[in-house]
Order: C-alpha cells, then structure tokens, then sequence
C-alpha cells in the first residue's frame, strides 16, 4: 500500500487573513452621494477665508445660510422630482406667486400666521395643478411646467400691478419670528434643516419615499408591481408646490414685502443644486441633504464673488462654471464607482 503524502501550504499559498471591518461611520460617509458637494464647499469657504478672513467670520457665514435657504428649500422638492424622471420649471414662479398671496392677505387683514397657512396651501395647490395636466393631457412635465412657468409669473405680475406689495410690519411677531434668530442661527436656516431631516425621513424610511425611487428606476417596472405611478408623481408635485409656498412664506416673514420678480431663474439653480449634490438626473436616486448643500455651495459662490469685487454681470458665468465642473466631477466619480464595482464581479 503506497504512502500517501500531505502537503502542507507554504507561507505564500496561505489564504490571505480577513479584513477588518471599517469604521460603520467613515464607510457610511465616504458612502454617501453628497460627500463631494460638502468637500468642495468647505474647501471653496477656506480658499476664500484664506484671502479675506472676514468670510470666516460666523455672521457672514450665516448670512449665507439665510440666502441659500430659499433655493434649499426648492432644491428639496426637486430632488423627489428628479429621482422620478420629471422636472418642475415652475418652482420659481409659485415662489414668487405664493409670497404675494401672504402679502395680499396679510395687507387685507388677515393673520399672518393664518395666511403663511393659507400661501402654504396654495403652493400645494399649483403643484397638483402641474400634475393634473401632466397626467390628464399626457404632458412631458418639462412642456408643461414651462407653460405654468410663464402663466403662475403672469398672474403675480397682474395681481400686484408690477409693483412690491407690503406684507406684515416689522413689529409683526410673524416678522419678529421669522427674520430672527437662535443663538445666531437664522431661523430661516432652522427651517431649513428641518426640512432637510423631515424629507430624508420621508424619501428613505417611507412608503411614498420608495415608490418615487423605484418609478424613477424602472417606470415600466414599477407599474406592473401594483405602484399607483400617477398618484405618486402627483403627491410629489403637490410636494413640490408646497415647498415653494413655505420658501414664499419665509421671504415675506424676512423681507416684509413681495416682489413679483422675485424667483426669476430660482427653478434653474433648484435643478442646479440637487444635481451638485448628487441626485441623478436619470432618476431612481436623490439625496435631500445633498440638494440642500448645492444651494448652500451656490450661496459661498455667489457671496465669494463679491468679496473679490467681481462685477455682479459675471456672477451667472461664475455659477454656470460652478455647475459644469461639479456635474463633470459626479460624473467622472460615478463612472469610477461603476468601472470598479464591474472589476468587481469578475473577482
């Protein structure tokens, strides 16, 4: 009977010893799709600080956060929309729409508070609006929300004459609420956190929140599951909508007055930052913090320009600039993440 032999591994031939596992927080960020946004504003903000400190200072910073807050809170209701494949043209218009129906009520008479309501709704009221003749006359809602565009900014134009209208006094406690501030934060950039928190609940925790990513990764799948598309894609409008009488809400509370070409171009750079900071313009993906932080970067760009006594005329070249580079660089990251997961299966 023959001897059998048992070879032993050498040292090379041994199986590589395991990973250890990563820190659950690091490999969470470095996970996240608005990673980028937040390294090139906080790099735009240190690169500016180091020519002018005065940029650093934390008044300035939360000058900031107050003009950011408006396109913020746009950018929030665009991400739902841009994760299901559809675009709202309007945002800028029910914007500038809505703060003039709380001015006009408030200069009737009305309470403030109840007229913030009231704007609230009716922002909600011209998204569902978008949303019904996208669905009952079949639509694309770019063609659609480009016809409300111009008839939501023809109505604000008519109602006011053209000219500012008055909201509450600035002895108003709406006023006083509204345009203060909490232990030197904005309350106008509080909300918009909560936005922010309440709407990434919603978008990744949530029934509808599902329903908008997978209708934005494969519409024709998401029907034949049983997923009420129509429904869905109204809900969000109407979301939508709303968010732009909360931002109209909060310009007449801070400003005191509203004016009807306020909002002009607001719908472009509310695409703008939920793009830089990170939601898919082919759908099925969105990140609200990322929306918020693309406005937050518009906003230190807007702001640095000035510090740098940049003539206002360049300040649109400035952000166009900004956005091609940032959606060049999401999209050279992502071919990236793609090449190497590919690399991957072939392991």
């Amino acid at each position: 009977m023959s001897e059998t032999t048992v070879s032993t591994p050498t040292p090379t031939e041994q199986p590589p010893a395991p990973r250890q596992p990563r820190n659950g927080f690091g490999r969470t960020l470095l996970a996240q799709e608005y990673l980028g946004v937040l390294i090139a504003t906080l790099a735009l903000v240190l690169l500016i600080g180091a020519f002018h400190p005065r940029f650093l200072q934390f008044d300035q910073l939360m000058a900031i956060l107050n003009q950011a807050t408006y396109i913020g809170i746009l950018a929030c209701g665009m991400a739902f929309l841009l994760a299901m494949r559809e675009l709202d043209l309007s945002v800028g218009s029910v914007y500038a729409l809505t703060a003039l129906a709380c001015a006009m009520l408030t200069t009737a008479g009305m309470n403030p508070w109840l007229a913030a309501v009231l704007a609230i709704v009716a922002g909600g009221l011209l998204g569902l609006f978008n949303a019904l003749l996208i669905q009952y006359f079949g639509l694309p809602s770019i063609v659609a929300t480009l016809a409300t565009l111009a008839m939501f900014r023809g109505l604000t134009l008519a109602l006011s004459d053209g000219t500012q209208v008055l909201g509450p006094p600035v002895d108003d406690p709406f006023s006083q609420v509204i345009s203060g501030d909490v232990l030197g934060v904005p309350v106008t950039g509080i909300v918009l956190v909560v936005v922010v928190i309440v709407l990434t609940v919603v978008l990744r925790a949530t029934p509808f929140g599902y329903r908008v990513r997978s209708i934005g990764s494969n519409p024709d799948a998401a029907l034949f599951s049983g997923i009420p598309v129509n429904r869905v894609r109204m809900q969000a409008f109407v979301l939508s909508g709303a968010l732009g009488g909360l931002a109209g809400v909060l310009t007449i509370g801070y400003l005191g007055a509203a004016d009807p070409n306020t909002g002009s171009g607001y719908e472009l750079l509310a695409i703008a930052a939920a793009v830089i900071g990170g939601t898919s313009l082919a759908g099925g993906k969105a990140t609200i913090v990322g929306a918020a932080l693309g406005a937050v970067l518009l906003g230190v760009v807007a702001s640095g320009l000035a510090y740098f006594s940049v003539p206002i005329n360049w300040n649109q070249f400035a952000t166009g600039a900004v956005i091609l580079g940032a959606v060049s660089l999401d999209s050279a990251v992502r071919r990236r993440r793609r090449a190497r997961a590919g690399s991957g299966t072939h392991l």
